[in-house]
């Protein structure tokens, strides 16, 4: 299968962050250095997407796997010790696997290691034939007999050799085959030929699943969320739909938090004890408190929310949200570089940006912070126990001072001292009788309207 896709399938996301990122955290949670990564000509942004502690090799023309490893060899010269041969289209390999494969190689005195797989369906790939526990040699489904193919144990291509051996066997594979390329699973017939122990270490199907189409990344996915979440209820959170909670890897979850249905958890939030999710929410990159209720349609980016806040329903805290204890933040309330002190409340239908409240202060609906003057953001200070009625605009930079109370309608752009009352004059002006009168005009014959004099 194809991918069909005009960037690297390791961009694509999984689980929420680019596909290449899985392989690469395993390594580094192994402590296991240097990470080479070998890409093609032009692959800027997949160099951008692994970070600044890889390294990278160029196989810059495509002739088979074993040829792409073998690109690897000037940037491992000087190492003696044991590589870890991977694809980087693994997301569900887990780092205790690759722990695992390791210390086959280094503890026993085995010259090779690989990761093997027992299968439903073998078909395709090489199957591992063994004798006793080691491996005797792997025959790929063209090779195999009618008993080999029965055979359910396959190798999936994840290998642990000493450097110098590894680039000695490739050295040695010759590509013949119908596509000239150089595969890297010859050098386990090469091993096995030079009188070489090779050790297979069995690992669970669910882990080596590769993504060569969106069908399969689609497929891997729900597999991963499966696993995730059946750990999460397993440490004592209530995921109401597992199909559709979506929890990232590095997501943390406080105990008796009850997570609704299509709840989006992403990057590195943190959620606290005893919190409420309901559906339809999106959370990134967030700190939330104990005891927290997200309420439906809740949208948070690299927000700090208090404990024993309730937000929404459909709010959006934008980055450098900070909200503190007992926080109210209601439907359609838009927060972006603000802090709410304790016990703040804006209820509905607002927007606070650049802006600082101070406690038990309430927030009418329909008020915002007039923040941006074309060319500069400026800043919005409300102290205190401040009242602000509804459509009410801060036009920054502005303070209000504790105890201030600001009339409905009212335009504030000038500093208010505490205590004070600040509002802008208008008259209320009353006609009796106008709708009748307009209603009898409506009615009347066109005839007799009379027309409108020109200008």
């Amino acid at each position: 299968m194809r991918f069909a896709s005009s960037r690297s399938k390791l961009l694509h996301p999984f689980a929420g962050v680019p596909m290449i990122h899985w392989p690469l955290d395993a390594l580094r949670s192994i402590d296991a250095s240097p990470i080479v990564a070998v890409v093609g000509p032009g692959s800027e942004a997949l160099r951008d997407a692994c970070g600044a502690d890889v390294r990278f090799a160029v196989q810059r023309v495509p002739r088979g796997t074993g040829h792409a490893v073998l690109a690897a060899a000037d940037q491992l010269a000087t190492h003696r010790g044991p590589v870890l041969v991977m694809a980087g289209d693994l997301p569900l390999l887990r780092p205790q696997t690759l722990r695992r494969l390791a210390r086959a190689q280094q503890g026993t005195g085995e010259n090779l290691s690989l990761l093997t797989a027992t299968v439903e369906e073998s078909r395709g790939w090489g199957r591992i034939v063994r004798r006793g526990r080691h491996v005797d040699s792997i025959v790929e489904e063209r090779d195999a007999t009618a008993e080999q193919k029965s055979i359910r144990e396959v190798n999936v291509g994840v290998y642990c050799l000493r450097a110098p051996l590894l680039f000695e066997l490739l050295r040695e594979v010759r590509p013949n085959n119908a596509q000239g390329e150089i595969y890297l699973t010859d050098i386990v017939a090469l091993a096995l030929g030079s009188g070489a122990r090779i050790k297979g270490v069995e690992v669970d199907a669910g882990e080596v699943g590769q993504v060569n189409s969106r069908l399969e990344l689609a497929q891997l996915e729900a597999s991963y969320r499966r696993r995730i979440n059946q750990d999460w209820m397993a440490a004592g959170v209530t995921i109401e739909d597992p199909a559709t909670a979506y929890i990232g890897p590095k997501v943390r979850i406080g105990r008796d938090t009850v997570i609704g249905p299509n709840v989006h958890l992403r990057g590195a939030t943190r959620i606290g004890a005893e919190c409420r999710i309901d559906g339809s929410s999106y959370i990134t990159d967030c700190r939330v408190g104990d005891r927290v209720h997200l309420r439906f349609g809740v949208v948070a980016n690299e927000a700090d929310i208090g404990r024993d806040c309730m937000i929404g329903p459909f709010a959006h805290l934008r980055p450098a949200t900070k909200l503190g204890a007992g926080v109210h933040i209601g439907d359609f309330v838009e927060t972006k570089n603000s802090t709410l002190a304790d016990g703040a409340k804006a209820n509905h239908l607002a927007y606070i940006g650049d802006a600082e409240i101070g406690r038990d202060t309430n927030v009418g609906a329909g008020t915002i912070t007039c923040n941006y003057d074309g060319f500069h953001k400026h800043r919005t200070v409300v102290g205190d126990r401040v009242q602000i009625g509804s459509d009410t605009q801060l036009v920054a930079p502005v303070r209000l001072g504790d105890d201030v109370y600001v009339a409905s309608g009212s335009n504030v752009r000038a500093d208010v001292p505490a205590g004070a009352l600040v509002f802008n004059p208008r008259f209320q002006e009353i006609r009796p009788g106008w709708v009748a009168e307009r209603r009898a005009r409506e009615k009347a014959p066109k005839a007799k309207r009379p027309r409108p004099k020109k200008r």
